[in-house]
């Protein structure tokens, strides 16, 4: 029913206007708090996409004076490992970001060199205990920002909780769907202890070196990590790594430092039996020291199924695998491997190493100098290829490479006996035996691997000699070339002895 007598427009007008004063002001009051909330947020645009790939970048100092190379690839070392416990996304491990640390570094030109959807980029200040910090999650393909967050030095009064807080905003803005044990893991703390978690960071810093110095540095900053915090299985695991790579890379005698890397390996398990890096060191220990193979094999398929994107977990399993005799298998493990860290020079010579294995010398060859476009100067491909040039006849060509490679490395031992191996298989009996008499006269004051002097005995095709020192490899639990017994092909001018089968026996790897 209408009203007889409506208002005139001029007593309407006067009955609005004061109340429509009320609810502009209120509404402007709550639009500009809604800017000052919106701004001080971490700002996230929406990708249209899920974001499948990405690298986090080392940290770059606020003020160029002010570096702390441990702290900042520290910092991206650790936002590593909480994000590669996520199953939806590739995060590239901190061996192929740890050479982005020019302060002039492009984040785009680093992301597609990763192969990379996203980067993440940030840059640090300590200010006294405290931080200032700076992210920004970046879309590599035209630079749009996905993300970004800052906190100064007021608010950044905890790390631990600085890194919380960029795993959970770096996750949704990649638009993750989590699981509650996926969130879990994602802000997982191994410590509380602020000085046991700067010393932790200082061994990752050196173990990333990877040299047999680095390593030893290492070993230091994670024992003095244990004794702040005897709880930190992360350190624990830390310190199995780098003792097995002391043993595994030929630098130190394996009695000495396996066992070390087991009891270590153990004890993080012990700690924390989810932790995939302590299953990998305790697979690696299995399978290049204690020789059980079935242990070696669970232990690895375990770290593999805690962390599917470790790259490393993928290419000790190719070794296990190729160790079994199943190349075909190996060369797949290890190329999974290689999609989830395509810069990696080791994983890249690994591969170079399986197709070697499985006698296809030429795309050995291929994959070895490829690496060595990446790096002319690391000698582990230096030191394939001419072993692959060895067993394609190419001796002048194993010879001048190895040469070279010598020179690179300072006069590393393992290169010598190589270059031992090339010539006697060339003919150079007179160098051969030079060559061993200098490496026997060096076990005086430096560990050698025997199975090294055995291959140049093999050679020379002393097989007596060969045997000596292949049981000396044998009773010294050489973790280099004992496990590739069904494979390398050195060894092939040896199948038909009854002592060579003998000693696959014992070593369990017999049918």
């Amino acid at each position: 029913m209408r009203a007889s007598c409506p208002l005139a427009p001029s007593a309407i007008l006067s009955e609005w206007w004061p109340q429509s004063r009320i609810v502009l002001a209120t509404g402007l009051a709550l639009f500009g708090l809604a800017l000052v909330i919106y701004y001080s947020q971490p700002q996230r645009p929406a990708p249209t996409a899920p974001i499948e790939s990405i690298a986090v970048l080392p940290f770059k100092p606020l003020v160029a004076e002010s570096r702390d190379p441990v702290l900042e690839l520290g910092l991206a070392d650790t936002l590593i490992t909480r994000l590669s416990r996520l199953r939806h996304v590739i995060v590239r491990p901190t061996s192929a970001v740890r050479q982005y640390t020019d302060l002039e570094q492009d984040p785009l030109a680093a992301g597609r060199e990763l192969k990379v959807e996203a980067v993440l980029e940030g840059s640090l200040q300590r200010v006294g205990d405290r931080l200032r910090v700076t992210v920004r999650l970046l879309n590599v393909r035209d630079g749009s920002p996905l993300w970004a967050y800052q906190c100064d030095e007021q608010q950044c009064t905890d790390l631990f909780a600085v890194q919380d807080s960029i795993s959970e905003e770096v996750a949704q803005a990649l638009r993750l769907t989590l699981s509650g044990e996926e969130k879990e893991r994602l802000i997982k703390r191994y410590t509380e202890n602020t000085e046991a978690y700067q010393l932790y960071l200082k061994g990752r810093y050196f173990w990333n070196k990877y040299t047999a110095e680095g390593f030893k540095k290492a070993i230091e900053y994670f024992q003095q990590a244990i004794e702040k915090d005897p709880s930190y299985a992360l350190a624990y695991a830390g310190l199995a790594d780098a003792y097995i790579q002391l043993g595994v890379d030929v630098h130190s005698p394996p009695k000495e430092v396996m066992p070390k890397a087991k009891r270590a390996a153990v004890k993080a398990l012990e700690l924390d039996e989810a932790l995939a890096e302590a299953h990998l060191s305790l697979g690696t220990y299995r399978l290049f020291y204690d020789w059980n193979w079935l242990e070696a094999e669970r232990e690895l398929k375990r770290a593999i199924e805690l962390n599917p994107n470790n790259p490393d977990a993928h290419h000790f399993y190719g070794h296990y695998l190729q160790a079994m005799g199943r190349t075909d298998e190996a060369i797949v493990e290890t190329k999974r491997g290689l999609e989830l860290d395509p810069v990696s020079l080791i994983i890249n010579t690994e591969l170079g190493w399986a197709f070697y294995w499985a006698r296809q010398y030429d795309q050995a060859i291929e994959q070895y100098r490829k690496t060595l476009k990446m790096d002319p100067s690391f000698v582990f491909a230096s030191w394939g290829l001419a072993q692959a040039y060895v067993e394609n006849e190419m001796y002048d060509e194993a010879i001048a490479e190895l040469e070279k490679a010598r020179t690179l490395s300072g006069g590393w031992s393992a290169l010598l006996a190589e270059l031992g191996y090339a010539s006697a298989m060339s003919g150079q009996r007179v160098e051969a035996q030079r060559i061993l008499h200098e490496l026997k006269e060096r076990t005086r004051q430096e560990y050698i691997d025997p199975a090294l002097i055995a291959n140049i005995y093999i050679a020379l095709g002393e097989k007596e000699q060969a045997f000596e020192w292949l049981e000396k490899a044998y009773r010294g639990r050489s973790p280099v070339w004992m496990i590739w017994l069904k494979v390398e092909p050195k060894f092939d001018r040896l199948r038909s002895d009854l002592r060579f089968t003998d000693l696959i026996r014992r070593i369990g790897l017999a049918p």
